[in-house]
């Protein structure tokens, strides 16, 4: 599958990589450092170097998603002027993200509040939820939205477009495509923001 990554000093990431390709082919029961190894063509052992048990490896999994799906909200969050449009783009970018990798975004969250993660992992898994309540921010310092408060509106945006993903993923929509739901339900949340709705009742 591969040409003997670990010999050019990629072998963490390379069997990052395909533990993330396993979990969505095969569930987490299908993952192994033993069969990582195999598929990668280098000894038993080797992944254990950087892994010390498939917990270690589930655990950097999720760090590394995290990191890659902050980085397209980063993107995202930043693009254009418009308050609403860059809101839209945030909840276009985390479905997507998630409709594209439903089993990594499971563990992702998950592993995140499991007792025992680092606070790394806590605090990378937090960066999300927290571009979205500064936007939400910035939206009513800018008077687009109601006063309300930030953390939990972006909550409520969160469960909303996480159920929409979950939905989309599992192929329940019932025909309506993925981007017709996130653009309704986008404009259903700012509408309620912008009108003060979620903040009067849960404010």
């Amino acid at each position: 599958m591969t040409d003997q990554p670990y010999h050019h000093g990629k072998l963490r990431e390379a069997l990052l990589e395909r533990a993330m390709e396993t979990i969505e082919e095969a569930g987490l029961e299908g993952l192994s450092l033993r069969q990582l190894a195999r598929d990668m063509n280098v000894s038993h052992g080797a992944p254990a170097k950087h892994f010390r048990d498939k917990q270690a490896l589930i655990d950097a999994m999720a760090l590394a998603g995290f990191r890659s799906m902050n980085h397209l909200l980063s993107e995202a969050s930043a693009s254009g002027e418009d308050l609403q449009d860059r809101f839209l783009s945030v909840a276009k970018v985390y479905v997507d993200y998630a409709v594209a990798h439903p089993a990594l975004v499971n563990v992702m969250y998950s592993t995140k509040h499991h007792p025992g993660s680092s606070t790394e992992l806590r605090t990378t898994g937090e960066q999300s939820i927290e571009m979205a309540r500064a936007l939400i921010a910035e939206a009513q310092e800018a008077g687009a939205l109601a006063p309300g408060d930030p953390d939990t509106l972006a909550k409520v945006c969160f469960v909303s477009l996480h159920g929409a993903a979950l939905l989309a993923a599992g192929r329940h929509l019932d025909g309506m495509a993925v981007s017709d739901i996130v653009q309704a339900t986008t404009d259903t949340l700012w509408a309620g923001m912008a009108a003060g709705v979620p903040a009067a009742q849960l404010g």
